[in-house]
């Protein structure tokens, strides 16, 4: 039976693997990760045919998990009456510098963008309308809502349609073969090993935060002080890298401008009530500094480094300046808010701020890895398939496509299910594979013995291995302390400290399910690091300043790196190689114009 939200308590811990209680779970299309993309599969399963089973493996709870867990206050793609789907493609082309990104995938994508949105509105998701019954956008192609129950509402629609398994952390794939059959994983609050056996399997797990060490923390544990959900650490990128997918712009880094301090949303303040972003010399950055970059329609990478500019010329700290706001216009601005980050109107009051009077000061965020703003994650075919058969990409997994958000990933979820029910008709799986008790029995002991060690074992805490890592990221790998630069003499050694770590994998140790979790999720997130590093070591170029910053290649190299890099890791060797593949045009027009 699917785990009760809230329980069980946990049980005695068990001394072997012997002791360890198996699980086995059949299901037509497996989807690991219950978040924005993910509630969408069942849903369009069930329309393709009624009779499919849809599963959900969630690590924590559907109700309130993953990156719209807390709410949200606004749609940030879903397209005007006057605009069309080619459209976005070029505004989304133009945001990234004129790519390369995938654009078969992004406009497959906004073909079903506001079907998409359209949907979270029939199921009761509040879109605010102008009086003559408009939908009201804040922005060119972002729109306001009143999201604090986004999640509940996209994750009902789950419930009705699929079968949920709450509080199981996904730990690796299941393989028949060459091809993914299912997923295995480790239940959080039950100390079972689950083994789901699947004709199909989607990915739609989130990205990868926590990689680097964040500003606004002066300890080790940085998780509860970043702009991503710190729970989503890239778990569905490192179970599908040690398999050997394919991994797409890694390189290209999700960097945001931030309030400082406190690592919360800036657009809200300076795309839904216009605070231009000045420096302490009170000019307009955006406006004056960086016109000839485009200003306010800047790419977005160079959006979010211009704070950074700032402060390296003498010029910082950097703000929105909320000073010419009138009293009625600030408590809006803090109803939306409230509505999406609370936490952030308690934290100005902590400070006795009236922003007003002083501005709201502002920063970059730490490096994330994520497929729904930026374009890092699995080389995905047209209907989201990866290289791996049988295992599917659905949001931020799903590489190659920037801008995705909400509504984007929303479509992707359905694009999934709809390859997934394709793929197991088309090779007519109408039986699972036997279960390979041998590889079950491989990853059960990969998973559970850091618990098997003993709190009096002389090894590694997971927080001491996450310490540095993330040290040694933010130093090497283009952190936030560098100003987002590196080159190759620091990412060969940030190679070379990640070998260790995973050399030192055999030293970590556990003291509870929790505890056991959180190594687990560390040993992932230094995989995906191992990734991230040969991404940026291979594009030898600058493209994307402050996401991507080589400082010894500091110049765009179109006559080389117009292309995608992509990496893979042979599962048997473990050995990463690294290449290119080929950047295609198909929406006409100048690709760094919209």
């Amino acid at each position: 039976m699917p785990n009760i939200p809230g329980g069980p308590t946990v049980r005695e811990l068990p001394k072997s693997l012997d002791e360890v209680k198996i699980e086995v779970v059949d299901t037509d299309i497996l989807v690991i990760g219950a978040g924005n993309a993910g509630c969408f599969v069942a849903v369009e399963a069930k329309k393709q045919n009624p009779d499919v089973t849809v599963t959900y493996m969630e690590k924590a709870e559907i109700m309130r998990s993953g990156a719209c867990s807390a709410g949200m206050d606004a749609i940030n793609t879903y397209i005007p009456d006057d605009k069309t789907p080619e459209d976005l493609v070029r505004w989304s082309r133009a945001q990234v510098g004129g790519g390369p990104l995938r654009e078969d995938l992004a406009l497959s994508n906004a073909e079903e963008l506001n079907e998409a949105v359209d949907d979270l509105e029939r199921w009761g998701l509040p879109i605010i309308r102008d009086e003559d019954g408009s939908i009201h956008y804040r922005g060119k192609w972002d729109i306001s809502i009143h999201g604090e129950q986004l999640k509940p509402i996209m994750a009902e629609k789950a419930i009705e349609n699929g079968v949920v398994y709450n509080r199981i952390a996904a730990t690796g794939l299941l393989m028949d073969g060459e091809r993914c059959a299912g997923a295995m994983g480790l239940g959080v609050r039950d100390g079972k090993f689950y083994v789901f056996r699947a004709k199909a399997t989607i990915c739609a797990t989130g990205g990868a935060g926590t990689l680097y060490k964040s500003y606004t923390m002066d300890g080790t544990d940085s998780g509860s002080q970043i702009w991503m959900c710190p729970y989503c650490v890239g778990s569905g990128y490192a179970m599908g890298f040690r398999q050997g997918a394919e991994l797409s712009s890694l390189e290209q880094r999700w960097v945001a401008t931030r309030t400082k301090d406190f690592c919360g949303p800036v657009d809200t303040i300076s795309v839904g009530y216009k605070a231009p972003i000045i420096n302490c010399k009170d000019e307009k950055i955006m406006q004056e500094r960086y016109a000839h970059l485009g200003g306010d329609a800047a790419p977005r990478f160079v959006r979010a480094n211009a704070p950074m500019y700032e402060w390296l010329e003498g010029r910082g700290p950097t703000y929105c300046d909320t000073r010419n706001m009138e009293s009625e216009t600030v408590k809006a601005m803090f109803t939306d808010y409230l509505n999406e980050r609370p936490s952030f109107v308690l934290f100005l009051a902590s400070r006795g701020q009236d922003v007003t009077k002083d501005p709201i000061e502002i920063f970059g965020s730490d490096p994330y890895i994520m497929g729904g703003h930026t374009m890092g994650g699995f080389w995905v075919e047209m209907d989201r398939q990866t290289t791996l058969p049988g295992f599917f990409a659905a949001g931020e997994t799903a590489g190659g496509h920037p801008n995705k958000f909400v509504g984007g990933c929303c479509v992707e979820g359905k694009i999934a299910a709809r390859g997934a029910m394709e793929y197991i008709e088309e090779n007519e799986l109408n039986e699972l594979p036997e279960l390979d008790m041998e590889q079950v029995r491989a990853e059960m002991s990969r998973v559970y013995t850091p618990l098997f060690r003993g709190a009096d074992f002389d090894g590694v805490k997971q927080l001491e291995m996450r310490e540095r890592l993330q040290r040694l990221m933010d130093e090497y790998a283009g952190g936030t302390s560098q100003f987002y630069r590196t080159n190759e003499e620091r990412l060969d050694y940030a190679l070379k400290h990640i070998a260790m770590l995973q050399d030192q994998f055999k030293f970590l140790h556990a003291e509870s399910l929790h505890d056991l979790m959180q190594c687990l999720e560390t040993m992932d997130r230094v995989d995906v690091a191992e990734a991230v590093c040969h991404h940026l070591k291979a594009r030898k170029e600058t493209r994307w300043e402050g996401w991507q910053t080589r400082s010894d290649y500091p110049e765009r190299d179109d006559a080389n790196f117009d292309c995608f890099v992509e990496t893979r890791r042979d599962p048997k060797t473990g050995k990463v190689d690294a290449f290119t593949r080929e950047y295609k045009q198909i929406i006409p027009g100048d690709r760094y114009t919209c």
